[in-house]
């Protein structure tokens, strides 16, 4: 569906050319300011790698940079394609399959036992899958998809870089999945290689998605994870964020997993970590604040001239690093704790 072309090439020189990125420094040099790395990394994702669609030459430059990002921080990483499709329907109504070979990316290191943590974040941009979409500009190869989802994946990887040389009782595995946008393709593919083994040692899965764009931040846990797990994670989380003044909310209902119903189904335990607003338009989370005129839709979701750094910048000054400070002050101390628990410490 997509070819590489001489300019595919030189982003791709470029973006990997970039991968230190300005706080690159040795291993034995203090990390920067919490939040600084998920910010900076946002803003390189978004920038190097617009139009990151599941499938297209700019999601697997993409892939390769998140591949040596992991790789640098001492994770055994590896890219894992897969095969998928989905629905295109032209205007007159007709529908056609679209096959496309995706590539996420999977990251590990072991602990002192093999049960698992997991760290998950897409980074796959909307692919365009009607006349409409196109039409009105969604998706598409300019869409930056800062918001959805440059914030999750940096994030993931401020916590992959902080936590790299502490020592752990349990496994992490960060994931980068890709096809998220295609039907959550990329959580089904995940899933479904998973052994039964694989499965049971499975303590938690922290899934970051849309951090930027939302009125509030939501700690949500999933709809099959248990009372017992979900005090450990969700309610652990929003006690951090209330001590460090850090507005924080939980939502319970059926819309916790949306783009990861797939981990769900599996009963994998989960919390969820997104920005947005329960409380408006349906109450399913789809309307991510007010309806303005900066944002006359309520979200920026999809939408290539909203969700970029030049316009998120101008609309919101200074969100994509409050809430990359604020999430990573939050998750890396209970990512600590959970790897870690006391008793091993």
């Amino acid at each position: 569906m997509f070819s590489f072309s001489r300019m595919t090439r030189a982003l791709l020189v470029l973006g990997l050319s970039c991968a230190g990125l300005g706080h690159a420094m040795a291993a034995s040099a203090p990390l920067p300011a919490i939040g600084m790395i998920a910010s900076q990394q946002i803003r390189h994702i978004a920038t190097y790698f617009p139009g990151r669609m599941a499938g297209s030459p700019a999601e697997l430059i993409a892939a390769e940079y998140l591949n040596q990002q992991f790789s640098k921080f001492g994770y055994k990483s590896d890219l894992r394609g897969f095969d998928t499709r989905y629905l295109y329907t032209s205007n007159a109504g007709k529908q056609n399959w679209q096959n496309i070979h995706a590539t996420s990316v999977i990251a590990a290191r072991a602990g002192e036992v093999p049960q698992q943590i997991i760290v998950m974040a897409h980074f796959d941009t909307y692919v365009p899958q009607s006349d409409s979409d196109t039409n009105h500009n969604l998706g598409g190869l300019t869409l930056q998809g800062v918001d959805d989802n440059a914030s999750g994946v940096g994030v993931m990887l401020e916590l992959a870089e902080r936590m790299q040389a502490i020592p752990t009782h349990y496994s992490l595995r960060f994931v980068a999945l890709s096809a998220e946008e295609t039907g959550a393709k990329g959580a089904e593919d995940f899933v479904n290689r998973m052994s039964a083994e694989e499965k049971k040692n499975t303590l938690l899965v922290i899934n970051l998605d849309s951090l930027v764009t939302g009125d509030r931040l939501y700690f949500n846990s999933g709809m099959n994870t248990s009372v017992a797990v979900a005090k450990l994670t969700r309610v652990r989380a929003l006690n951090i964020a209330r001590s460090l003044g850090i507005p924080a909310e939980s939502h319970a209902g059926t819309h916790c997993c949306n783009g990861i119903k797939a981990l769900d189904d599996a009963r994998l335990p989960l919390l969820n970590v997104t920005a947005t607003n329960f409380a408006l338009g349906k109450k399913d989370g789809e309307q991510q604040r007010a309806i303005t005129r900066h944002f006359p839709l309520g979200t920026t979701r999809y939408q290539s001239q909203f969700d970029n750094l030049q316009y998120l910048d101008k609309a919101l000054p200074g969100r994509i690093e409050k809430r990359s400070r604020d999430t990573v002050k939050v998750l890396y101390p209970l990512l600590k704790d959970l790897a870690k628990p006391a008793k091993h410490a």
